[in-house]
């Protein structure tokens, strides 16, 4: 397979000049084998490369502008086309040829291939082989689900006729049975009632506590309240009795002699 690569080498557009350069430069960095054919100078070619570039390809006029690629007749693009497989390492898939092994794109086309068909072994799909498998494996499979199932109901009867026993005759006659661990209704309403009995002899004795607490705190009150008056009753009976105490004969001159100075 070869490039081919149509160029104008007399163009008079510098954009011309520099994309056909970036183009020419880039196949030979990937050591991609071309051949540059000139349109300037070879009326064949140009004829060749208008007649070959698809029509929704050309222009608006319908001449299409150099440079454009082909891999021997099967047209790959233009510039633009070009650029874009650049920007997206996929510059060989653009011009049709099989990716070098370890380069860039090799890795990404082989990551594609394993997303869309799975990993490769031995040449062969690894995917086909293992939905192979598992349809042979599937009856296996089921009848092993459908085995587990029907001991864990057997384990489950057995489970129920253990916890199960026969008693005795009852005073009617009766026979009945019991599962072990259980209690009648009698034993039930009797432990009810004992624990409703526990719980009342605990208010009460909250209740009791309480009160005596209540009881203790007033009288504390009441101490300092009694020391108080018996206090004020103490200070009272001293006032009293220096009121009482008679007046000395000094005294009664002293208040005369006031009084006869407020008369005057």
């Amino acid at each position: 397979m070869v490039i081919k690569v149509f160029l104008a080498s007399s163009s008079g557009s510098t954009a011309i000049k520099k994309k056909q350069q970036d183009v020419l430069g880039f196949l030979e960095a990937l050591k991609v084998d071309y051949a540059p054919l000139d349109i300037a100078c070879n009326e064949d070619n140009r004829m060749w490369m208008r007649e070959n570039v698809p029509v929704e390809k050309k222009p608006t006029n319908g001449i299409p502008l150099p440079p454009q690629i082909f891999n021997e007749e099967s047209y790959c693009g233009d510039y633009e086309t070009f650029f874009d497989a650049k920007e997206d390492n996929a510059v060989y898939a653009f011009l049709g040829l099989p990716p070098p092994p370890g380069s860039k794109e090799a890795k990404e086309a082989e990551k594609a291939f394993i997303l869309e068909n799975g990993p490769v072994k031995n040449g062969t799909v690894e995917n086909e082989t293992v939905e192979s498998e598992t349809v042979e494996n599937g009856t296996d499979d089921a009848e092993d689900e459908e085995n587990l199932e029907a001991e864990e109901v057997e384990e489950e009867n057995l489970d129920d006729d253990s916890l199960k026993r026969e008693v005795p005759m009852d005073f009617n006659g009766d026979e009945h049975t019991h599962e072990v661990g259980g209690e009648t209704g009698e034993e039930a309403a009797e432990e009810a009632a004992e624990e409703d009995a526990a719980t009342e002899e605990k208010v009460a004795k909250e209740e009791e506590e309480a009160v005596k607490d209540t009881e203790e705190a007033a009288e504390d009150t009441k101490a300092p309240v009694k020391q108080e008056e018996a206090q004020e009753e103490v200070e009272d009976d001293e006032a009293k009795g220096e009121d009482d105490q008679p007046v000395s004969e000094e005294e009664e001159e002293l208040r005369q002699l006031e009084q006869e100075e407020e008369d005057e």
